[in-house]
């Protein structure tokens, strides 16, 4: 049963079939909601799942949200990312940025090959992601434009996924990237394992997570030559890892809702 008969307000489809969650949509404007739906926003205590657009009008007015406006503020934003990790001493591939033809002419002053470049905003579920072997490679990663986003390319075959919602975690497993496949993304063809998850990389994905302010975020962690690294919070993240470990996803969320901890 529903403590109090709860019931709580969303705009995103994230939790669509939660049977304690009211969800409205998405409208380009505020005044698209009808009189009923903008009262039911501007009386709820909390909004969930607002966007990123409406978490900034929120945060302006006031009004809780979650996941947290940190969270929406650094999802897919690598650039961001990796300089609160360097802020918060955080452990993380060493990474560069370089702006312009001029800064991007010295990445060999920097990096040896091969080494990894991304796209450093808006990319996710692997894509945008290469790793680059000669100059070759180089010149055509940059011929997408944008900044350079480069990354120390380190020999792993998998990578940690630990899932933080609200204040703990409720999940975690290993993603193990295909034969000859530098990816580990469970979206381009991963493999998943809940076998011996080590307990310092749910302790650094807490950590991550908490220092940083996001209380929604898969963390993604690799360990290489006995060194956890936290390589990027995904804010998007998947749910294939839930569904391969038998748990129910929207009644997770139900839950956690229901015993106030989100």
């Amino acid at each position: 049963m529903l403590k109090q008969g709860l019931m709580v307000i969303a705009l995103e489809a994230r939790l669509k079939g939660c049977k304690n969650v009211i969800t409205l949509g998405v409208r380009p404007n505020f005044s698209d909601y009808g009189p009923e739906e903008s009262e039911l926003i501007k009386k709820a205590k909390k909004v969930y799942y607002p966007t990123g657009f409406y978490a900034d009008l929120f945060d302006a007015a006031g009004k809780n949200i979650f996941p947290s406006y940190h969270t929406y503020k650094f999802s897919q934003d690598k650039i961001k990312q990796t300089a609160v990790f360097d802020l918060l001493d955080i452990p993380h591939p060493r990474t560069r940025v370089f702006y312009g033809k001029r800064q991007k002419q010295k990445i060999g002053e920097y990096f040896n090959y091969p080494f990894i470049a991304k796209i450093a905003r808006g990319s996710a579920m692997g894509r945008g992601v290469f790793l680059i072997k000669s100059r070759q490679d180089l010149n055509v990663y940059l011929s997408l434009g944008g900044p350079a986003y480069i990354q120390e390319y380190l020999p792993i075959d998998r990578d940690l996924r630990v899932v933080v919602i609200g204040k703990r975690v409720v999940h975690a497993y290993w993603r193990i990237a295909p034969a000859g496949e530098f990816k580990s993304n469970v979206a381009a063809g991963a493999g998943v394992s809940f076998e011996k998850v080590p307990e310092d990389s749910i302790k650094l994905a807490l950590l991550t997570a908490n220092a940083c302010g996001w209380n929604d975020v898969g963390i993604d962690i690799c360990c290489h030559d006995g060194q956890y690294y936290v390589l990027e919070g995904n804010m998007k993240y998947g749910k294939e890892g839930f569904r391969q470990a038998g748990i129910d996803y929207l009644k997770l969320m139900e839950t956690l809702i229901e015993n106030g901890e989100i």
